[in-house]
């Protein structure tokens, strides 16, 4: 049966798609107890009441059950694409039939249409702002001024975001409260060691169905997302190498096994490259220069400056697709290096993002940051501000409860000897 189109303010693919998205939709819920629990109790409580939202997130089966959950607690939510090419249109179309959820979001969309959504979602004035990079507020603080006001705070779930938010209270351009969503413990550590972990890998294998066991694979940076992305390279069989700037990481990736170089060492060495950063031109023209003829770079950083694209195509003799999602550039000197992705976020350009057991944690913190927000209305100081510690630890709870384990509690005399000072050895 095929969906009737809605006419919500809406700029999705094709509405038709809307059935194959409301099924993967619910299977995605399956394993997402958290953000289910989290969703019948705003449907009950209506914490966002009367609050204007817009949500520039990956519009994928797994920020579909964030976004019914922010419909369900009463808000009047617009939701965006953080990345041209990591939205699944069937999903997007079901938020727009099957939900009633105002969605611009777009597979493949350019540049100039990504753009003119983020001025849609801040056409829409919001109240709070779910960002992934800091793009619709950068844009807010920088051309809309006037909108500050009304602005309750925004909550940012991306290393890349964070640093962004960082740079603008340095320079004194924060003037209101930021949910640091990424630091919490129950987001990075699972989010992105094992949700970038296993998805960039199977971004990878979709893309370009090799075999990693045995090839050399160059991990760059060993960051949360970095760990897991070595991890599961080496658990497929593959000879990590890593990258790092942080003398401190660096350790800590020998200590894990790992061999440690500058990437100018790499670079000959490599099969599979896989930057994870959050900077700027962390592969260059001069590690292209020395690369492996065939050698294959991709990205699972936030953006797609990670990868010097420009100067790669400036010295490309010919450039051709050779799979979907794979490019070949042929170099001058007759090499050829294979770019996933368009050098975007591979597990999400050409397979389907973090698994939505581990987004389950993560968007229930994003949720929860939402009416945070809104339940301290005015008492927040401007700036960056942390999980509170309790909820961290209650998504936690209701995760372990979901999988059927149980922990232990101390005993009376275990808090009273944690709190004393007096009982020695």
């Amino acid at each position: 049966m095929v969906a009737t189109p809605v006419q919500i303010k809406n700029e999705v693919k094709d509405q038709s798609l809307a059935p194959l998205g409301k099924q993967r939709i619910e299977w995605a819920g399956r394993e997402m107890p958290v953000l289910r629990q989290i969703q019948e109790r705003f449907a009950k409580e209506k914490p966002l009441s009367g609050i204007k939202l817009a949500a520039c997130c990956h519009v994928t089966t797994e920020t579909a059950h964030l976004a019914i959950a922010l419909k369900n607690a009463g808000a009047d939510a617009v939701l965006i694409a953080s990345n041209p090419l990591s939205t699944q249109d069937d999903v997007a179309a079901s938020l727009v039939v099957d939900y009633g959820i105002s969605v611009y979001a777009m597979k493949g969309e350019d540049a100039e249409t990504y753009l003119r959504h983020v001025e849609i979602a801040l056409d829409h004035r919001p109240n709070i702002i779910i960002d992934d990079g800091s793009d619709v507020v950068a844009t807010m603080v920088k051309e809309r001024q006037s909108q500050l006001p009304e602005l309750i705070g925004t909550t940012e779930e991306t290393t890349t975001g964070i640093v962004r938010l960082k740079a603008m209270f340095n320079d004194g351009v924060l003037t209101f409260p930021a949910m640091n969503v990424n630091d919490a413990d129950t987001k990075h550590f699972f989010d992105n060691r094992y949700g970038t972990g296993q998805s960039t890998l199977d971004g990878i294998i979709r893309a370009t169905n090799i075999l990693l066991a045995g090839k050399n694979t160059v991990v760059v940076g060993y960051g949360w997302c970095g760990k897991g992305a070595a991890l599961r390279a080496r658990g497929l069989g593959a000879n990590v190498i890593v990258t790092e700037i942080d003398p401190v990481r660096a350790i800590e990736a020998v200590m894990d096994g790992f061999r440690v170089m500058p990437m100018e060492e790499a670079a000959p060495l490599g099969d599979l490259f896989i930057t994870v950063t959050g900077n700027k031109h962390v592969i260059r023209g001069e590690h292209f220069d020395a690369m492996k003829d065939g050698a294959i770079v991709c990205n699972s950083g936030h953006f797609d400056i990670e990868i010097d694209l420009e100067t790669l195509g400036k010295n490309a003799a010919d450039i051709k697709t050779v799979r979907p999602f794979t490019q070949q550039y042929t170099l001058k000197n007759g090499k050829s290096v294979i770019v996933l992705g368009e050098g975007r976020l591979i597990n999400l350009a050409a397979a389907e993002g973090h698994p939505s057991a581990v987004m389950d944690m993560s968007f229930a913190n994003q949720a929860l940051a939402c009416e945070y927000l809104v339940t301290n209305k005015g008492k927040l100081e401007p700036g960056l501000h942390s999980i509170p510690v309790e909820v961290d630890k209650e998504i936690a709870r209701l995760k372990l409860q979901a999988m059927g384990i149980g922990i232990d509690t101390l005993t009376p005399e275990q808090i009273e000897y944690m709190n004393s000072w007096t009982v020695g050895t």
